[in-house]
């Protein structure tokens, strides 16, 4: 066979069920070895949309979503979507065409060094040398992406390769299994975790990567255990459990770091630093901290483990919980009862521009637990993380390790794609619906039910806020708008415009129940920015 279609038999044996991209004149043979192939190809309108959606499958679905691009421009599009899975730790594999080997040694047209590239982004780059090096190369690839840490893999393919002749077969592709923690370290957690006075746990990403949810709310009700979660890791403990603090990472010295400031000990399961430095929860160095998760705990001044519990996270959990002696009750019920007292006070707000507080009201009451909500980078990120309540792991996905903007659009059809019985909202501001507000055709051509629901403020709002916090004047951060309505109905969606906060309910009402693309214009009122900074401190802006 030819080694293009000995690389889609590759890629069919990983499973593999879409591939998102743009064509290209470096992956001819690639292209039409996918026509056999029951891979079904999804054509993007930008190589960026393209990673975003395999981001987000790769991150939901917990295989590694492909991307593919032809060399050059196209594949440096790719870039930004790339990095995000890596820094999320999503797992994916990206592919790029690239010109004939017997140019890649000088000067040529289009022609850019893509494995060194993408190197610094991803977990494994390489390029493919020969045909019989395919087998390997793709069996490395996705079993590198979707071993702990998850992340992206990059494979560059020059076209000459693709019409060789090989013969060959597909590696057997199995997952890998996290091992059994040592039963020092759980006996160590046990016994630090018995003779804390005031231990909190701030649970990570990884505990969805895990499956370890229910695990966590487990360990943390047995033990009585407070439990604040960053943002990746939104419903990973059910916000009505007794033991949930809600969302860290908003202000410096928030209602959860009140917390923090308490704890004797620290109990981190699942947590990567890339979504909350620890230098903003502990910045004395002083308190006793016990890593759990699958992989040994980063090296930080911050962040030094006074037990590191490696191993399967499902395990750990239960067995320290079976070893350690229960608290009397956590003290912090009066930080959770004040978060749910915020997320109440604007329910029946009816003031117009909407506040943050009354749009999050309304599409948490619109929408189905299970539902998906895909929230871009912005000012609404900073809301929806600490007001948005979430009851199931993955059902609020913000990108906060490479914190893209543009990730929303896209990133909910590829969650659509990933999850097809949930229904998806795209939560994004004016400014990164616009990034790639050209997916918006892809959706409607592929027949994918999305709402798109646009926190308008004519800005980047969240630049302001900190522009206005830090200086007391905003600097070049306004723009125009299109008008929305007329943008969706020209790419064949259906738009509506809120003119009044009792328009937005019946408007999500009427979007969720139909299966098209929807999208909403939402005003949005952000002097509320300015009143949270002063009520909590601050802010931290990890964008």
């Amino acid at each position: 066979m030819k080694t293009a279609e000995l690389f889609v038999k590759c890629l069919e044996n990983e499973g593999v069920e879409y591939i998102f991209g743009i064509p290209g004149e470096e992956n001819l043979a690639l292209m039409d070895a996918l026509l056999d192939s029951p891979i079904q190809f999804i054509t993007t309108r930008h190589e960026q949309g393209a990673a975003f959606m395999a981001d987000v499958y790769g991150r939901l679905s917990a295989r590694a979503g492909v991307c593919l691009s032809t060399l050059g421009p196209g594949a440096t599009n790719l870039l930004t979507g790339v990095a995000d899975a890596n820094m999320d730790h999503a797992p994916l594999v990206a592919i790029a065409g690239q010109a004939d080997t017997s140019r890649l040694h000088k000067e040529s047209h289009q022609v850019l060094d893509l494995q060194n590239i993408f190197a610094p982004v991803t977990k494994y780059s390489t390029r493919l040398l020969t045909p019989n090096t395919v087998t390997e190369v793709v069996r490395k690839a996705f079993k590198l992406a979707q071993t702990e840490k998850s992340g992206a893999c990059f494979i560059e393919f020059p076209e000459n390769l693709a019409t060789m002749e090989i013969e060959a077969e597909p590696l057997a592709a199995r997952r890998h299994t996290a091992p059994e923690p040592a039963t020092s370290q759980v006996e160590a957690a046990a016994q630090l975790i018995s003779s804390a006075r005031h231990p909190i746990i701030l649970a990570g990403n990884g505990v969805i990567r895990a499956h370890a949810a229910r695990q966590l709310a487990d360990f943390a009700a047995q033990l009585h255990i407070p439990v604040a979660n960053t943002f990746m890791a939104k419903g990973v403990v059910p916000f009505k459990h007794p033991t949930a603090l809600g969302s860290v990472g908003l202000q410096s010295r928030d209602y959860v770091n009140t917390g923090f400031n308490r704890a004797d000990v620290i109990i981190c399961v699942g947590y990567d630093l890339v979504e909350y430095h620890p230098h903003l929860w502990h910045p004395t160095r002083d308190r006793k901290i016990i890593h759990i998760d699958a992989t040994p705990a980063e090296v930080d001044a911050y962040y030094s483990a006074a037990v590191d519990v490696v191993g399967d996270v499902r395990l750990s959990l239960s067995r320290i919980a079976a070893l350690a002696t229960p608290q009397q009750g956590h003290t912090l019920r009066p930080l959770r009862e004040a978060l749910i007292e915020d997320m109440n006070q604007h329910r029946d707000d009816n003031a117009f521009p909407l506040k943050p507080q009354k749009v999050i009201w309304d599409l948490r009451t619109a929408l189905a637990l299970d539902d998906i909500v895909i929230c871009d980078v912005g000012a609404h990120k900073m809301w929806m993380a600490r007001m948005f309540r979430c009851e199931q792991p993955n059902t609020c996905i913000i990108s906060n390790g490479f914190a893209s903007m543009g990730i929303a659009v896209p990133g909910a059809i590829g969650a659509r794609l990933a999850c097809p019985g949930q229904r998806v909202v795209a939560v994004t501001g004016d400014a990164g619906f616009m990034m790639n507000s050209q997916e918006i055709e892809t959706a409607v051509r592929l027949k994918i039910p999305m709402v798109i629901l646009i926190w308008n403020d004519g800005g980047y709002g969240l630049i302001e806020w900190k522009q206005m916090a830090t200086y007391g004047r905003p600097a070049y951060v306004h723009f125009n708008n299109p008008d929305f309505v007329k943008y969706a109905e020209s790419f064949g969606a259906k738009g509506y415009r809120i003119t009044q906060a009792a328009d937005l309910m019946p408007a999500l009402e009427k979007a969720l129940a139909d299966d098209g693309v929807n999208i909403i214009d939402c005003p949005v009122d952000y002097s509320e920015n300015l009143k949270l900074t002063a009520k909590l401190g601050e802010t931290i802006f990890q964008l």
